[in-house]
């Protein structure tokens, strides 16, 4: 595996939640910047030595009313 997607909402309480595309790994924080610490430790943490995916993609999904 190359690459991870996340798919990235804003959490009703506040802050954020990041959902991987294939794989169980979940992971929220306040703030982006935040956030893009929680999803790299939570893939790190996911895979073992040397075959977590070199590139990490995050997908901003918001809902909007039509």
């Amino acid at each position: 595996m190359n690459e991870i997607l996340f798919i990235v909402e804003d959490a009703p309480e506040g802050g954020f939640v990041a959902r991987a595309l294939g794989e169980s790994i979940f992971t929220e924080a306040d703030d982006l910047e935040s956030l893009h610490r929680q999803v790299r430790d939570a893939v790190h943490c996911h895979f073992d030595e040397g075959m977590a995916p070199a590139l990490i993609r995050l997908q901003h999904s918001r809902e909007s009313a039509v």
